[in-house]
């Protein structure tokens, strides 16, 4: 039975809390909250669990095996950091720190006390992610050109980061695993209307090798709740709708083809469509499933053979890195910055 003290029972909390005290393979001993109401709400519901309103006493309780973080992004690195002292192992909600510094540093620590560090970029353990990889790995859209992608929603609103920190680090989660890869370069702007110097939008783009260029637009401050992913290849495209519960992927059998017209430019419309492929549309039966299960069973895998996890804590760094290079980028008004 591993034992786990979650810190931080806000928004995200009683999600990981439901999965850790499942009392088959780990349970929560400690729930760790300032907020007298969040605790009185776990005290209600579980009358077994212990509650603190600051982390000093769960993470000195010799039983506790492994620290779960879902708190605000500018504390992550101090609580993963002082877990991880104490010889916890430790699963951080995204992003795992807000300077890469402080990534490498918490890596290093994990290393040495040869604990795992693991970071909670959910969305790759979602099916239709997975599933996304095997099609890219298998060639089956061939050279990727582009990807696009947008996720926006109408808040939450954060205090202590800006959108990209709070949004962004899921697509770039995502396209680092998809390509197996991490960016070269960015060139970014935001917007901040709600709160001086802190973006509630962001558009950027990012190069990555081969010349493949990924597009993001990432806003709390949209009317429609959007995670929209659309990845262009030489031989087919597809679109992922996170939204579309019953039906998120397709797969188009559409690219330009190289039986072209010979003449020096296209002065009909049946000359350009001539020079497209038209196929069909296939839509992939994907398994529903709850993505934070797979992340959280993962974890206690992990914990108990030693094994790596899918979003470590060198992944999460590499994260880090990008978002900083893209903070960078919008502060100087959208000039490219080496990552």
């Amino acid at each position: 039975m591993i034992r786990v003290a979650v810190i931080g029972a806000g928004h995200w909390g009683p999600n990981l809390i439901r999965n850790f005290h499942n009392r088959d393979r780990s349970e929560v001993a400690w729930v760790v909250d300032p907020d007298a109401r969040r605790i009185a709400e776990v005290r209600a519901r579980f009358a077994e669990i212990a509650t603190a309103p600051e982390a000093g006493p769960a993470l000195g309780d010799p039983r506790v095996d492994a620290v779960v973080i879902a708190t605000p992004a500018s504390t992550h690195y101090r609580l993963a950091q002082a877990a991880l002292e104490r010889g916890k192992h430790v699963l951080v909600e995204k992003p795992i720190a807000t300077e890469a510094r402080q990534g490498e540093e918490l890596c290093t620590l994990a290393a040495r006390a040869g604990r795992v560090l693991m970071v909670g970029h959910v969305f790759l353990y979602n099916p239709g992610i997975l599933r996304v990889k095997q099609y890219l790995d298998q060639g089956h859209l061939g050279r990727v050109y582009y990807v696009s992608m947008v996720r926006t929603n109408l808040g939450p609103i954060r205090m202590d980061v800006n959108a990209a920190w709070d949004l962004a680090s899921h697509d770039v989660a995502i396209v680092n695993y998809w390509l197996g890869a991490e960016p070269l370069t960015v060139s970014a702007i935001g917007g901040s209307w709600i709160n001086e110097g802190i973006e509630d939008a962001v558009f950027a783009t990012f190069r990555y090798r081969e010349n493949v260029f990924v597009n993001l637009h990432v806003s709390w401050l949209n009317p429609r709740k959007s995670r929209d992913i659309t990845v262009v290849g030489e031989k087919r495209m597809l679109v992922f709708d996170d939204m579309n519960l019953a039906e998120p992927l397709r797969l188009y059998d559409k690219r330009v083809t190289d039986d072209r017209t010979a003449l020096a430019y296209v002065d009909s419309f049946a000359s350009f469509r001539a020079s497209v492929r038209e196929g069909d549309i296939t839509i992939p039966r994907v398994a529903l499933g709850e993505p934070l299960k797979v992340e959280c069973d993962q974890f206690l895998d992990c914990v108990s053979t030693g094994a790596a996890p899918l979003s470590g804590g060198r992944e999460g760094l590499a994260v880090v890195r990008a978002l900083e290079a893209l903070q960078r980028s919008a502060r100087s008004r959208g000039r490219e910055e080496p990552v």
